[in-house]
């Protein structure tokens, strides 16, 4: 049987972390995965087949990922881009040609790169980052079995959730303000997770009894349970697996027009032309009038939806995954 080391640099709480977690416990007849933290690489021992990196690309990893290729030279080198994409690009980075110099290299390093969209993969490609031999597609996956559980919601999204952490990233603040802007008393807006923008929002939803927190939950098909539709308002998104989760428990999703979100092969979102207060004021109007008719992913969808994505991600890792 080969053998399959992931390495993380961040436990957080999150997509990334579930995502990661859930592919190295599920079975795999033809390999074992196992999880270590990036600041211990040097004790791996004997060689893997595969490491697998699911870590920050940046200057300052640049030289282990040398180290790394030059010590495993036998082994299947994949990296797993969980952050970077389009719009982090146009909001985060001054000096593009530099940072594109930094992808390209260290990408190159890898025998495969696998985005977790096809909306990431798409500027990739148009960006020359990754040969195009190299790069591969597989959404992001958690167990959504336990979906198929979650009681239906009401027709009309009354009960607004936003879930996930707590940082500019995913724009919550953008939802907050935009909410307080609503009318309706029996409107609520639930906030699920933790993280550094928490006082913040709190601040920005001060005085509005109809905005509660409610912390971070390690169950996450009980948060849906909670609420009748998700909002998503991201300022970037590699992959969103809150709108996968809610499509899954059949709530319907308002997102921010933004990399993965925007994949036509995304169902259940409702896209928001851009980050302001006053577009996003009118989409909930508009969204909160609608009627939604969403029903929860049945347990047998869901077991052959996880068998199959699954392999997807055991052939990639393996170098055996044909898309003919």
């Amino acid at each position: 049987m080969k053998t399959a080391i992931h390495l993380i640099d961040d436990r957080t709480p999150g997509g990334v972390m579930r995502m990661v977690s859930f592919l190295t416990s599920a079975p795999d007849p033809t390999c074992h995965h196992s999880l270590l933290d990036f600041q211990d690489w040097r004790r791996i021992y004997p060689s893997p087949d595969i490491i697998v990196s699911h870590l920050a690309v940046s200057w300052r990893n640049l030289p282990t990922f040398l180290a790394m290729r030059a010590r495993f030279p036998s082994a299947r080198l994949i990296h797993v881009e969980h952050s970077y994409t389009q719009s982090f690009t146009a909001m985060n980075v001054a000096n593009r040609g530099r940072f594109f110099t930094l992808l390209q290299t260290s990408y190159s390093l890898f025998d495969s790169v696998i985005c977790v969209s096809e909306a990431q993969t798409t500027w990739m490609r148009s960006r020359n980052l990754v040969a195009s031999h190299a790069l591969e597609t597989c959404n992001s996956i958690v167990d959504f079995t336990s979906f198929s559980d979650v009681p239906p919601a009401g027709p009309r999204p009354k009960r607004l959730g936003l879930v996930g952490r707590l940082d500019r990233q995913k724009g919550f603040d953008i939802a907050i303000k935009a909410f307080r802007n609503l009318e309706g008393r029996d409107l609520e807006l639930k906030v699920f997770g933790s993280g550094p923008q928490e006082q913040q929002l709190k601040q920005l939803a001060l005085g509005d009894t109809r905005i509660k927190f409610l912390g971070y939950s390690s169950t996450s098909h009980d948060i849906y349970a909670q609420v009748d539709a998700v909002l998503m308002p991201s300022r970037w998104e590699a992959f969103g697996l809150v709108a996968a989760e809610a499509f899954a428990a059949g709530r319907p999703v308002l997102a921010a027009n933004v990399d993965a979100l925007k994949d036509p092969n995304r169902k259940g979102i409702t896209l928001v032309p851009g980050h302001g207060t006053g577009v996003w004021v009118n989409g909930l109007k508009t969204f909160c009038e609608n009627r939604f008719n969403l029903a929860p992913i049945c347990h047998s969808d869901a077991e052959v939806w996880k068998k199959k994505m699954l392999g997807k991600w055991h052939d990639n890792l393996a170098g055996t995954y044909s898309s003919a």
